[in-house]
């Protein structure tokens, strides 16, 4: 995540093909040997700019946006996802989204078979996106060193924007061509298992249901900031200042300890107050990685979201189970949206909304945290969770069943779909609805029902959703219980004829009797039978119009008239 910055930098005017879902590209960038990838119909993207509020309701953006994402089939047993998010511009997370894939399904990844492998596999791909970002700012560091050799000794950066205008600005624009990092939090699945290679703050959570089938959020990646413990002792190893990063919460212009580029900080650490005493790199860009996570029917979703999310969410509610929060959000869009990219959308536009509405109308205090919101990217991965409301639902990983929806679905509160048994005689209710299978609204019910208490996720690294998850889906409840228990069908109670037999001209022998009805027509007198006929024809709905007579013609006078 950046830091709000005072300048704000706009796209190109230059127009292109709008991009592919999920790249998030802006007007300048160029089309990518990824678009030709196979997109994964098992995961959804929903994402929302940066924003700045203000009094009057109105908004704008701070800077481009600068969060990527990819989500990609290659073979059935192989899928490829990931989020980035850039800071000091885009340059840096576009790099990483389109080399990423290059270094992993071109190939790499035949023949392996050991986790060990796969994790080599995934850490030498961070190395060669690495490498290669900075490579592809060689020219840009070359041409900015020469411009600085050209300034006097004794003249700084500032100043020289007064004496040499033409020079410095040709220095900055170098210095914005270096500038910049990404996140990264990639998740493999291959061969059924499931790896997370992560560096940064991006999560990636997976949601599971335990054996008593409760619902609970594992966060696999670690954040790399500046408050996790053990980056703090890796810091502190290499010389870093500690106090001096913990009072001002950044180191640079970002918050995280390990990052792809940022040239500024890895390459001039020297220059920085608070990492000038380091005796090496403080700011890596070595992943943690984690896997394979065997996926059994017990794994149902899995989330990748940059910080933007869960941190719009925590300083607009002050939760302090985010987690479990975000996860409760995706399975009750679940039950309303008809496509994966319907459900990351919704929750993303719920999180910005809570987060508006909170500077609008919070205390001073929320107020405060609340005025400026960063970019934000959410990916769902469906591995077992029924999507209710899809034609087709996507739920097995081994099968791709391409789902063509628009990109953004209006909520509908319509219930789950149910299967309805074939009505028979012998049925003594035959309005009896049967769910089959098990919706997971019904799976959240038992949850809530199952007495299963909340477990603070800073301290296990778990936690139960279901006192989050409640407030969740009390907006769409469902009407999947037997309408048994309300009474009321009682008042429709009817005949229930299974089969109509045809005669041999092919009619349905009569099945109501008209018989009183002819015998009291027949009982009545002549006079009743032309009251009745006159009261049963159509009538008009309008008045009828009159026409009014004509007046009498006048007979001409004859006029005298004085000779």
């Amino acid at each position: 995540m950046s830091a709000p910055r005072k300048t704000s930098s706009g796209s190109g005017g230059t127009t292109s093909p709008p991009p592919r879902l999920g790249s998030q590209k802006s007007s300048q960038s160029t089309l990518s040997w990824t678009d030709d990838l196979p997109v994964c119909h098992l995961s959804g993207v929903g994402f929302s700019t940066n924003q700045v509020y203000r009094e009057d309701g109105f908004r704008r953006e701070m800077h481009e946006f600068e969060d990527r994402s990819f989500h990609f089939r290659v073979e059935d047993n192989c899928f490829l996802y990931g989020v980035f998010d850039g800071h000091d511009g885009s340059k840096a997370s576009n790099f990483a989204a389109q080399r990423m894939p290059a270094e992993l399904l071109l190939g790499q990844l035949a023949g392996r078979e050991t986790d060990d492998e796969i994790h080599e596999n995934l850490r030498q791909a961070f190395i060669a996106v690495e490498k290669g970002f900075f490579d592809s700012i060689d020219d840009a560091l070359a041409e900015r060193a020469n411009l600085q050799l050209q300034l006097p000794d004794d003249v700084t950066l500032t100043e020289a924007a007064f004496k040499f205008p033409d020079l410095a600005a040709q220095i900055q624009k170098c210095e914005a061509d270096t500038a910049g990092g990404s996140t990264a939090t990639v998740a493999l699945v291959y061969a059924n298992k499931l790896y997370i290679a992560n560096a940064g703050n991006s999560r990636a959570l997976l949601c599971k249901t335990d054996n008593e089938g409760a619902m609970r959020v594992v966060q696999i990646s670690a954040d790399h900031t500046i408050s996790n413990e053990e980056e703090q002792l890796r810091l502190n190893q290499v010389g870093v200042d500690l106090n001096e990063v913990l009072k001002t919460g950044l180191i640079g212009n970002a918050v995280y300890t390990r990052c792809i580029g940022d040239y500024k900080v890895k390459g001039g650490y020297k220059e920085i107050k608070c990492l000038s005493q380091a005796t090496t790199e403080p700011i890596i860009f070595e992943p943690e990685i984690h896997g394979g996570i065997p996926l059994d029917d017990s794994c149902r979703f899995l989330v990748l979201t940059t910080d933007g999310l869960y941190r719009s969410l925590e300083d607009s509610t002050g939760t302090n189970h985010v987690n479990a929060d975000i996860v409760s959000m995706v399975a009750a869009e679940f039950q309303v949206q008809s496509t994966l990219n319907g459900v990351a959308q919704a929750v993303v536009d719920r999180v910005v909304r809570i987060h508006h509405d909170t500077y609008m109308t919070g205390s001073e205090h929320r107020k405060s945290l609340c005025h400026y919101r960063d970019d934000i990217t959410l990916l769902v991965r469906n591995f077992n969770y029924q999507l209710p409301n899809s034609i087709q639902s996507p739920t097995n990983i081994n099968k791709v069943n391409p789902v063509s929806v628009p990109f953004y679905q209006p909520r509908k509160q319509s219930a789950p779909t149910v299967l309805i048994p074939e009505v028979n005689a012998s049925l003594t209710n035959p309005l009896h609805v049967e769910v089959k299978p098990e919706s997971p609204q019904q799976s959240v019910t038992r949850l809530l029902l199952s007495g299963v208490h909340h477990t603070n996720f800073q301290q296990t690294g778990t936690s139960t959703i279901a006192s989050s998850i409640t407030s969740n889906i009390s907006n769409y409840t469902s009407t999947n219980e037997s309408t048994e228990d309300s009474g009321e069908q009682q008042r429709f109670k009817a005949k229930v004829n299974n089969k109509l037999e045809l005669d041999k001209d092919g009619k349905i022998a009569p099945y109501v009797d008209f018989s009183d009805f002819y015998q009291a027509i027949a009982e009545l007198s002549e006079a009743q039978r032309e009251s009745l006929d006159a009261k049963t024809q159509p009538q008009s709905s309008y008045d009828p119009i009159e026409e009014e007579a004509e007046p009498p013609a006048v007979e001409p006078q004859a006029v005298a008239s004085d000779v």
